[in-house]
């Protein structure tokens, strides 16, 4: 017989076609030698995957993936009779520690299956079971590590996956391209699991109240080191978490800072929170409801807005130290077992287990206008040449009738093309409007903009951000939104600003498409 790989007659592989075949990701084995025989070809090479029906092969010439019904299998590498699906996840403690093993634990509740826990060198090991037979079908592994060396464990093909407190640099994403592992900021390659929210702490006996993101940047990057440039006294000491120094880094980059400042290190956040309380001069970044008996600063902008960490915030992502927990997926092919599981994630079910953990889901969730006071009288306050108080009557009135859903949209830098948590936003909400959510109802895509630049362009700005959104979420439901359920465009430029457009982060937080929904009509 003729083998083919995706179509591909083995005879005429080639080295740059074995490299390209890696499309497709397989549940992990240990790295061990295989032979296989299809028809006349030999082909052999240590067995690095296997999804139940297709083996990846690591060969001298790259990665192949190998359809087992058609091959003869021989060697330590092959997979036997009791092989269960296995999915290897390697990163921040963030999510390691406790979220994710809560979610494969809740996931076992909800299917009625038993779920027995082993601790493994590096982590907890899961072995999900049929609750009749006993027979095991699924074993979650966790590697608690850094952010980065989880990168580098996908790379090594240690991991299936990166649980991430950040978005990959941009040497991380070509290193894995370079290896076969696609893009990683690519669509469906990365799952926002939860929102998490940092709030700068620092001992109850500081001055200092308030810090803007240009400090905070500054903090962070070591150019500034002493309380006296905040209103304090004595030095800064910023302390730095294992848990959560991946969320650090993030916020870090986004503030424009390339590397964090030298910090007294500690294992878990409850430590850094003790140990700044402490300290006079101590600050950290710790997750909202973890800040212990440090005082938590709140953040205002040099021109006035004042920014809390405030639940509906963190959701929406407007409050600037929102930051995304993420799993990081390659494009491989994915046994069932770990299929139902990664499905399972978005349900409400695992919304209740992630807010039990103290972390914000992806759920949309109603802000009525009612309770948008602070960022409307912001506004008002920001009213001037650009934007008349007559322009925010008109607004105002727009959206009297109207509720904000939380699944707000942004966008890369300088790009129309959304970033990771918008993706995962966009994707939860085309299969909200499928399956009829939205149904008896109108949804308004409502674009914003940063202040930069006169406010005629700002408002087309932004009008051409919520049609190309309108657009993709259109031609994501095969061209037409189902009967009952209306989907509309409206567009206010820099008249309801977040933050200050002082800095690089606070205009991306003003570039938005924010969802509403009204009465239909």
């Amino acid at each position: 017989m003729t083998s083919r790989l995706f179509g591909r007659p083995l005879a005429a592989w080639t080295g740059a076609a074995i490299f390209a075949a890696l499309l497709f990701c397989a549940s992990a084995l240990t790295a061990q030698p295989v032979s296989l025989r299809l028809g006349g070809m030999e082909l052999s090479g240590e067995a690095v995957g296997y999804d139940g029906t297709y083996l990846r092969v690591m060969t001298p010439g790259g990665e192949v993936t190998i359809d087992l019904r058609g091959a003869d299998c021989e060697g330590p590498g092959c997979p036997g009779a009791d092989w269960i699906a296995t999915l290897r996840l390697s990163g921040t403690p963030r999510l390691g520690e406790v979220i994710l093993p809560a979610l494969v634990e809740g996931y076992a509740r909800s299917r009625g299956f038993s779920a027995d826990r082993t601790e493994g060198a590096e982590g907890a090991v899961y072995t999900l079971r049929d609750a009749e037979t006993g027979a095991g079908f699924l074993s979650v592994a966790f590697t608690v590590k850094p952010t980065e060396e989880g990168f580098e464990d996908l790379l090594a093909r240690r991991a299936d996956g990166v649980m991430a407190a950040r978005v990959p640099t941009a040497a991380e994403v070509a290193a894995a391209e370079a290896a076969g592992l696609g893009a990683l900021d690519g669509p469906g390659r990365v799952r926002v699991l939860a929102l998490d929210g940092l709030v700068p702490v620092v001992a109850p006996g500081q001055a200092a109240r308030r810090l803007t993101l240009a400090q905070l940047a500054g903090i962070l990057g070591g150019t500034i080191r002493r309380w006296e440039e905040l209103g304090g006294t004595g030095p800064i000491t910023l302390h730095l978490a294992a848990e959560n120094a991946g969320q650090v880094e993030g916020i870090a980059r986004r503030l424009g800072v390339g590397m964090v400042a030298a910090a007294v290190s500690h294992d878990g956040v409850d430590s850094v929170s003790a140990a700044v309380a402490a300290d006079p001069g101590g600050l950290a970044l710790v997750p909202l409801g973890e800040t212990g008996f440090a005082v938590p600063l709140a953040l205002e902008g040099a021109c006035g807005i004042v920014m809390a960490p405030r639940p509906g915030a963190i959701r929406t992502e407007d409050y600037p130290l929102s930051t995304p927990l993420m799993l990081f997926l390659p494009e491989r092919r994915q046994a069932v077992p770990i299929r139902d599981f990664l499905a399972w994630l978005p349900s409400p079910e695992a919304q209740l287990v992630l807010r039990r953990a103290g972390v914000l889901g992806l759920s949309a969730v109603p802000i009525p206008l009612a309770e948008q006071g602070e960022r409307l009288a912001a506004a008002i306050a920001a009213a001037g040449e650009g934007t008349s108080l007559a322009d925010l009557q008109d607004m105002v009135g727009f959206l009297r009738d109207k509720t904000r859903l939380s699944p707000t949209f942004r966008f890369e830098e300088g790009q129309i093309a959304l970033d990771p948590v918008s993706r995962s936003q966009f994707l939860a909400l085309v299969a909200a409007i499928r399956e009829g959510e939205h149904a008896g109802r109108a949804l308004w895509l409502v674009g914003f903009s940063d202040g930069l630049g006169s406010a005629p362009r700002n408002v087309a700005l932004s009008e051409a951000r919520a049609e190309a959104l309108a657009a993709s979420i259109l031609a994501a439901l095969g061209g037409e939104i189902p009967e009952g359920t209306g989907l509309n465009v409206a567009a206010f430029g820099e008249a309801l600003p977040l933050a200050c457009d002082d800095t690089a982060l606070g205009r991306a937080l003003n570039r938005r498409v924010e969802l509403w929904a009204g009465p239909p009509g």
